[in-house]
């Protein structure tokens, strides 16, 4: 007869690694946790782990055979749990939502009003960080959907759906006006004074991997941890900016900026949503990310 509880104990050793960490996710005690390893093991004739000094290791010989098929199941047990819940839920709670200041104000603002309208009762958390801290707060559980700048690629971030595209473009302020409605040259950028988002960012790493392929090698003379002060300082004259144009369309639109004509263009990037790949999403959660269908 097949015993549910230790399949749970043996997914959450396996995606941990630890006994420890497996006792602490179930709330039950290391020993317990050994103990229903060892009880598995026997029912199944084969080891499941190799015990290493970094931890609970797979073996190829019985874990790593079962374990993506075990993970499988329990997550169709869980989404038939959660699909005979929502027969009589209604949508309570708490959604804690993780995205950059620009993503909450720009691309989602509308459909937070929208859904707090609908549904009243969920309490709305916003946690605003950058991109690869949402995802450590998704990892961590911190966090339940992210909106984040793309690409990613993480084995425990599951992803949902693009929320939009957003469209890299270099900005400047009257005192440029020398340069509209010219075509620049994408190196010529080397010798302007350049205004960009923080490093080690999304935003960064796509624009230096795409510059780096062409020889361009773009050094900026200030950089900012906010688009919307990027956007300003470019108003005002302290340089070129490199802001999503999605960021800086009200600006644009009103003359205070113009759109330089560089070649290449910077390629186009998207913001899409996520969520652990181990997390199960509560009604009001996929309530709340159906309004991006």
């Amino acid at each position: 007869m097949v015993n549910l509880e230790l399949y749970k104990v043996f997914h959450a050793v396996a995606k941990y690694g630890s006994l420890t960490r497996a006792a602490q996710e179930l709330y039950i005690s290391q020993p317990a946790v050994s103990q229903s390893i060892k009880q598995l093991e026997s029912q199944l004739g084969v080891p499941l782990f190799n015990r290493t000094h970094k931890g609970m290791e797979l073996s190829s010989s019985g874990g790593k055979l079962i374990a993506k098929k075990i993970e499988e199941a329990l997550m169709l047990i869980e989404s038939a749990e959660n699909s005979i819940s929502e027969l009589k839920s209604t949508a309570t709670g708490t959604v804690r939502i993780g995205a950059t200041d620009s993503i909450f104000s720009h691309l989602i603002a509308e459909k937070l009003a929208q859904f707090n309208e609908k549904f009243p009762a969920v309490r709305l958390e916003l946690l605003s960080s950058t991109t690869p801290e949402t995802i450590n707060q998704l990892k961590e559980g911190r966090c339940d959907v992210g909106f984040v700048n793309l690409p990613i690629d993480d084995p425990e971030i599951k992803f949902i759906g693009n929320v939009t595209l957003l469209t890299d473009i270099f900005v400047a302020g009257k005192k440029f006006e020398n340069l509209k409605g010219k075509q620049i040259p994408l190196k010529a950028l080397q010798d302007m004074p350049l205004l960009m988002i923080e490093d080690n960012t999304v935003h960064r790493n796509t624009i230096a991997a795409f510059t780096r392929n062409l020889g361009i090698e773009l050094s900026p003379d200030l950089e900012g941890a906010n688009w919307d002060l990027m956007v300003k300082l470019a108003a005002k004259g302290m340089g070129v900016g490199c802001v999503p144009r999605e960021y800086c369309q009200e600006q644009l639109d009103s003359g205070e900026l113009f759109e330089l004509d560089v070649n290449p263009p910077l390629p186009v990037r998207g913001v899409g949503i996520v969520l652990s790949k181990y997390a199960n999403a509560s009604y009001a959660l996929k309530q709340f990310i159906a309004l991006f269908d």
